[in-house]
């Protein structure tokens, strides 16, 4: 019994952790970009300017001074995304 518990959580574990990484922001720039107006509300990495000044503190839904870090030339591919901060 125990050795199926142990495998169970194996399991667990290896499908869990892709999860838990997507959510962490990237520090590799190369492959990333920040994308404005696309972070839900409290969701953002930071932003430029203005109501909020860093991670999980926009108040609004597609903030355009707030940003995420997405794969390099997503951003663009985004409704709402820019990869520039708008007033």
């Amino acid at each position: 019994m125990k050795v199926q518990t142990l495998a169970a959580l194996a399991i667990a574990a290896a499908f869990a952790a892709p999860a838990f990484a997507e959510d962490m922001p990237a520090s590799d720039t190369a492959k990333n970009e920040k994308c404005y107006g696309v972070a839900k509300a409290g969701s953002n990495d930071c932003a430029s300017a203005g109501n909020n000044s860093c991670a999980g503190t926009s108040k609004a839904d597609g903030d355009k001074t707030a940003w995420i870090y997405v794969p390099a030339g997503l951003c663009t591919k985004l409704v709402g995304g820019s990869l520039e901060p708008k007033a």
